[in-house]
């Protein structure tokens, strides 16, 4: 029997990646809403807003018609894009972050993962977008959007790093003044590369000094694994520090 042609699973299969990233783009819009630029441009920085005081008790003239309340002052958003191959623990990554038990077993993102985490000082959102390779493709769409790159890469994924350092090289041109945290993976594992080697296998010796570019070991185990993650802290702490 003759094999049936490919072309038209193909084809469907390209149309349905690109709907997906566009609904990815659309979601990333109306839940985020602000870009680095347009947050930036509105002439006053955000640690610069007096909060809204309401008057003294003493000072309130009940036969005076009541003014509207003044609102609230909302904090400022940051935000967080976290990428890498499929299957390098970024979902994990944002659910210690927010306090969640990780899943059992290697669960790959189809679509992206968000969460919210509230400083004393603004908020941070975190968005995972999946790793797999029809996804990659719609990852340097938000680069420009955010304010931190994270990206994760797999210690012991020896056979794919040569595909995370072009990914990594890509998302660095797009944007060369984002700072980027590179994140080396279980590195409990007995085959993991060193950060040394990591460094040199991604490329990372060559990237411009100038820029803000950081490599950090971590070992963001799954749930019943008995391992605790004292990286996911240091990675926690350079971010609210390249945020602020």
């Amino acid at each position: 029997m003759a094999p049936r042609p490919l072309g038209p699973l193909v084809l469907a299969l390209g149309g349905a990646a690109a709907v997906l990233g566009s609904v990815l783009f659309i979601l990333w819009k109306a839940y985020f809403g602000r870009g680095r630029e347009r947050r930036w441009d509105r002439g006053e920085a955000w640690w610069g807003v007096e909060p809204a005081r309401l008057p003294p008790w003493d000072e309130w003239d009940p036969e005076v018609e009541e003014a509207e309340e003044p609102a609230l002052e909302e904090l400022e958003q940051r935000e967080v894009l976290v990428l890498g191959l499929d299957g390098c623990g970024k979902s994990t990554f944002l659910r210690v972050l927010s306090g969640k038990t990780p899943l059992e077993g290697h669960v790959p993102t189809w679509g992206f993962n968000s969460v919210r985490l509230p400083t004393r000082d603004f908020e941070v959102d975190l968005l995972e977008i999946g790793g797999s390779q029809n996804l990659r493709f719609y990852w340097k769409e938000f680069v420009n959007e955010v304010d931190v790159l994270v990206f994760m890469v797999d210690s012991a994924d020896r056979l794919r790093l040569p595909w995370a350092r072009q990914e990594l090289h890509k998302l660095l041109d797009k944007d060369p003044d984002l700072p980027v945290v590179v994140v080396a993976n279980k590195q409990d594992l007995n085959e993991a590369m060193s950060v040394v080697e990591l460094q040199q296998e991604l490329g990372l010796q060559a990237v411009d000094s100038q820029r803000e570019i950081f490599l950090l070991a971590a070992s963001i185990a799954p749930a019943g694994s008995g391992i605790e993650e004292p990286g996911t802290v240091h990675i926690w702490k350079l971010l609210l520090e390249l945020l602020s």
